[in-house]
């Protein structure tokens, strides 16, 4: 028979092996703590091999990043480029100035500047009458003795030269001037009496210009070509021709850009056509035809012509018109709107861009028109403009340049500044007439 203890033992693991089997049936309280996650195997590594291990290898590119200095490269040579044009385009211009303030005796000064200058005088008042003897080269490269009585040059005009000694340049006036040296005296020393200096001839020596411009040739030139006529012909022949191609360019690129008739198309091609026919071919027609009627020696065959518009500002004025919607011309007709109402408040207020280019264009071409009123004004003096007149003064007085440039100038100026004053619009009407809205 077994002993206590081992029904003891045998009753205590019956007890385990129930309470064993009860707790599989039962929920299962989580504790409080963390459970530590266990730890997940290794992956292992695939080494590359071959051309994968090579590529690998290679180092990684970096971006590269140009500075701000680089960056601005191009528009650098760019503005450099475009001033460097503009500079070669303002040479003549320059020079017309410079030339148109410059005299006779100033065109015949060696080593002189550009711009219109004089050499400096002074005038030796006295102050050391005394006798030197100077060793001074002449002819030849041995210098000889020169005797010089400074009492024989008071109250004379001296001219003063830019002269190096001892490496220092000074001005100092010249008393005798020779092949292979000179003789001068110091204006701000007189007691230290004349200087030899022998290196070479002194008309390779500099002066100390002096900017000396001569407004008289403007004076001159105003009344030798009697400027206030000359420009009063001027502006009456630009006005009336200026009013004449506005209206009836107008109207005709009015016409071609709104109204549907037969033929429109082929009209307007007819119209763009003249212009590339050569004015030198109407010339001689025209001018038979004016002289039948007597218009020769008046201002009908340059005036009454710009009436009748022209090909070129006739296109410019229909292409904007173009881009202007119909709509707006709709609405003011729905309202009563006859169709010169429509073009005078409806077309006109939105053209002025256009309007503006094309009074410039035909206002620069009149003012330098000469052919016309060279063939039609010829005997008639008193009525020509300026190109004309500039031209017959050119004649009369071609020795004399700076009068010349003076008359030049003075002509310039009102288109130019006609041109900076609307400049805005005409590069705007310019633009918009080549673009679709």
């Amino acid at each position: 028979m077994p002993s206590k203890t081992q029904k003891s033992t045998t009753k205590g693991a019956i007890r385990r092996k129930v309470a064993a089997r009860g707790n599989k049936n039962k929920p299962v309280a989580h504790s409080a703590r963390r459970s530590v996650p266990a730890r997940a195997a290794p992956a292992r590594i695939r080494t590359p091999t071959g051309a994968a291990a090579a590529e690998a290898a290679l180092p990684i590119p970096t971006v590269y990043r140009p500075s701000r200095f680089l960056k601005a490269v191009p528009s650098i040579l760019i503005t450099a480029f475009t001033t460097l044009l503009l500079i070669v385009f303002l040479i003549p211009f320059l020079y017309m100035i410079m030339t148109s303030l410059k005299t006779q005796e100033q065109f015949a000064f060696a080593n002189a500047p550009i711009w219109p200058v004089m050499p400096p005088t002074w005038v030796y008042e006295g102050g050391n009458t005394g006798t030197y003897t100077l060793m001074v080269a002449k002819a030849l490269a041995e210098p000889v003795e020169e005797t010089i009585h400074l009492g024989d040059y008071v109250g004379k005009t001296l001219d003063v030269i830019t002269v190096p000694i001892d490496g220092v340049e000074k001005n100092l006036a010249m008393l005798k001037g020779y092949q292979k040296g000179a003789v001068f005296i110091d204006p701000e020393n007189i007691a230290a009496g004349p200087i030899a200096w022998n290196g070479g001839s002194y008309k390779g020596l500099q002066r100390p210009w002096v900017f000396t411009p001569a407004w008289d040739n403007f004076i001159r030139m105003w009344n030798d070509i009697n400027y206030p006529q000359v420009l009063w012909n001027t502006f009456y022949y630009t006005l009336t021709t200026t009013i004449g191609v506005l209206i009836s360019c107008v109207l005709v690129a009015y016409g071609f850009s709104r109204f549907r008739f037969p033929f429109r198309d082929l009209l307007f091609m007819i119209l763009i056509s003249v212009m590339f026919l050569p004015g030198t071919v109407t010339i001689i027609p025209q001018f038979l035809f004016f002289s039948q009627i007597g218009w020769v020696g008046t201002w009908l065959p340059l005036i009454v012509p710009a009436f009748f518009a022209n090909p070129y500002d006739t296109f410019l004025l229909r292409q904007f018109f173009m881009t202007l919607p119909r709509e707006l011309d709709e609405s003011a007709m729905i309202d009563g709107a006859t169709p010169l109402r429509v073009l005078w408040s409806v077309i006109i207020p939105q053209s002025y861009p256009v309007i503006v280019a094309v009074t410039v264009f035909h206002i620069v071409w009149s003012w330098n028109d000469y052919f016309g009123p060279l063939i039609y004004l010829t005997t008639k003096m008193d009525m020509q403009p300026v190109s004309v007149a500039l031209a017959r003064f050119n004649g009369m007085f071609g020795q004399h340049p700076e009068l010349i440039q003076a008359g030049a100038l003075v002509s310039l100026v009102p288109p130019l500044i006609l041109f900076i004053a609307a400049q805005r619009f005409f590069v705007q009407g310019i633009v918009i007439t080549g673009v679709e809205k």
